[in-house]
């Protein structure tokens, strides 16, 4: 039995307890080496509930964790990272940045002439929502957004979300209006949950939208952390999926 929600109105009610004016809940800054090295905000709230999710506290506890910060604040520390460790890239990450759009776009703007590379981490579902939001992005040119596709198709996505499988559709739509907008923009998935069928539809329906996605197709592998491995054995993922 799933527990089915409607992400939309989950990021609503994220909102309410992450977002105020134009502030926005982060409860880390950090460089980390993935992309070469890239200066890390890690913002609080997510709307899916990802069975796979390694980001416990902040995403169940939004209320609880982190502190609120301005664009202007966030870009500062990005920033004072980057040049501290001579990165030339950031991004937020951790939870999912676009909620709270009014503030990922006025840190963009400030971010721009830092002479940082941009990386916005999302699932997605609100840019496939709002059909105005890609266009938003494609004003800044430093920025590349990457979609991480919770499963291959719409049926996997429910069982690996808990959530209407009408939110892979988004997700698509997503990378659909991104793309149409001349956004610089790619795919991932997690490789852990895929079987070479499922690999060859997804590579097939993404180049329906623009062949480049295809061949992009980066990959993510599972951190099974024991919270994280506890939960795919609840809801029979690991079995089911992994073939474990």
């Amino acid at each position: 039995m799933f527990l089915v929600y409607d992400p939309i109105e989950l990021s609503e009610k994220i909102r309410e307890k992450v977002v105020q004016g134009e502030e926005r809940k982060y409860y880390r800054f950090r460089g980390t080496r993935f992309y070469g090295g890239i200066a890390t905000a890690d913002c609080v709230g997510c709307n899916l509930m990802c069975r796979f999710c390694w980001s416990e506290k902040p995403r169940r506890n939004p209320g609880e964790v982190g502190s609120f910060y301005s664009p202007s604040e966030v870009v500062e520390k990005l920033v004072s990272i980057a040049e501290e460790n001579n990165y030339h890239q950031a991004r937020i990450s951790g939870n999912e940045p676009t909620i709270g759009k009014e503030h990922l776009l006025s840190f963009l703007e400030k971010l721009e002439g830092t002479g940082l590379r941009f990386v916005l981490e999302t699932n997605g579902i609100l840019i496939g929502f709002d059909s105005s939001f890609a266009r938003k992005l494609s004003r800044f040119e430093d920025i590349t957004v990457r979609v991480s596709l919770k499963g291959a198709d719409r049926e996997q996505f429910r069982r690996l979300t808990g959530s209407d499988p009408e939110g892979f559709d988004l997700q698509l739509q997503a990378l659909q209006d991104l793309t149409d907008s001349d956004c610089s923009c790619r795919a991932a998935v997690m490789r852990d949950f895929l079987d070479e069928e499922l690999e060859r539809r997804l590579r097939r329906r993404l180049g329906e939208i623009d062949l480049g996605l295809a061949r992009s197709l980066e990959f993510e592998k599972l951190k099974l952390y024991p919270h994280v491995k506890k939960r795919l054995k609840k809801h029979g993922i690991i079995e089911d999926e992994m073939g474990k």
